[in-house]
């Protein structure tokens, strides 16, 4: 459990971050910005407003104090990290989809990762990037239209980004296009579950003050459609878990302040615009006498879907051939005598 006021940071020195030509970035396309909702794939959903994200990004980037509301993107990004350690293998040339201010690359050092990539749809979030001893380029680009050539990254890391993005088997596509073969791709999402408490206290408290409720917690992917989504963008060898991290609240209010700090605010195209002063206060009320805690703070559930996903290669372990197999299911039980029978001298 984390607890809101009580985090601490680690800050690492700082390595110049230099500006590069198109032509050493290797790119195919130049992208900035946000997709307008034309650009979208055929049968894509258009749920999110791309170019209000950027703008709640921007603004969240711009708050003098924007570093306090950091500690959950922090964390995760530390955990992305601890998965990149336990592959035993440096990355020369590493990317970041949908960076924000760079929270996977300071838990990392330059012995593992020779030198970063970082992209955001927010030109301010990339602007203040927190420091890292790792060489960075800072790209300005969307998530679903990667400007990179073809096979030009070892490793690829995405954290609590990809959430926000309309097409997500065209955004997972193309960071396996641009990944290498052999190469990772190590991401984390929020899950379904993610301030169901919130979710729960607005819909109560609008539906008993206004005789209906409207969406006010953005949707988020289950968990089932991951594995699937990955194999149809060509990764194997997947992995995907599930984690939750809890934060304690003074209160509904200053969970949703927080909430805008990160720059997660609701985008949805159908979300309601205003909320009445007494349905918030009704919702605060509900919150805290469904999910308060004794000493009078709330909690937020933060669920956290995990994926790592490797591009083919020749050289990886492959399942042996249909029918191979020299012992069956049904012999398991007499593996050690099987075992000490072919040790034996002929």
């Amino acid at each position: 459990m984390l607890l809101r006021a009580g985090l601490q940071r680690v800050w690492l020195p700082c390595r110049a971050v230099g500006s590069v030509s198109a032509e050493t970035l290797g790119r195919r396309t130049v992208a900035s910005g946000a997709c307008s909702p034309g650009d979208l794939s055929p049968g894509a959903l258009n749920i999110f407003d791309r170019q209000l994200k950027r703008k709640q990004k921007n603004w969240a980037a711009r708050q003098p104090e924007s570093t306090q509301c950091d500690y959950l993107k922090e964390e995760v990004g530390s955990r992305i990290a601890d998965r990149v350690y336990d592959i035993a293998r440096d990355f020369p040339l590493a990317l970041d989809v949908g960076s924000g201010r760079g929270y996977i690359a300071q838990h990392l050092n330059k012995e593992t990762v020779g030198k970063f990539f970082q992209t955001d749809i927010a030109e301010n979030a990339l602007k203040n990037s927190l420091e890292t001893e790792i060489p960075t380029v800072h790209v300005l680009a969307d998530e679903e239209f990667l400007p990179f050539r073809e096979n030009t990254f070892d490793l690829v890391v995405s954290s609590l980004s990809l959430h926000w993005v309309n097409d997500l088997p065209r955004a997972l596509e193309q960071i396996h296009y641009v990944l290498k073969p052999d190469g990772v791709f190590i991401g984390a999402m929020f899950g379904g579950d993610t301030l169901y408490e919130l979710r729960c206290s607005l819909q109560l408290a609008e539906t008993e003050r206004e005789g209906g409720f409207s969406p006010h917690v953005s949707p988020f992917t289950a968990v089932n459609d991951l594995g699937h989504l990955l194999g149809r963008a060509g990764f194997n060898t997947l992995t995907v878990d599930t984690d939750e991290i809890q934060v304690n609240y003074p209160g509904m209010f200053e969970l949703m302040q927080d909430l805008q700090g990160m720059g997660e605010s609701n985008c949805s195209w159908n979300r309601k615009a205003l909320l009445h002063r007494d349905t918030m206060l009704a919702a605060a009320a509900v919150y805290r006498e469904m999910y308060g805690n004794e000493d009078g703070s709330v909690p937020a559930t933060y669920q956290i879907y995990y994926m790592i996903g490797w591009k083919y290669h020749e050289s990886q372990a492959r399942p042996a051939e249909r029918g191979s197999a020299t012992v069956s299911f049904g012999e398991l039980g007499k593996i050690n005598r099987l075992m000490s029978q072919e040790k034996k001298p002929q």
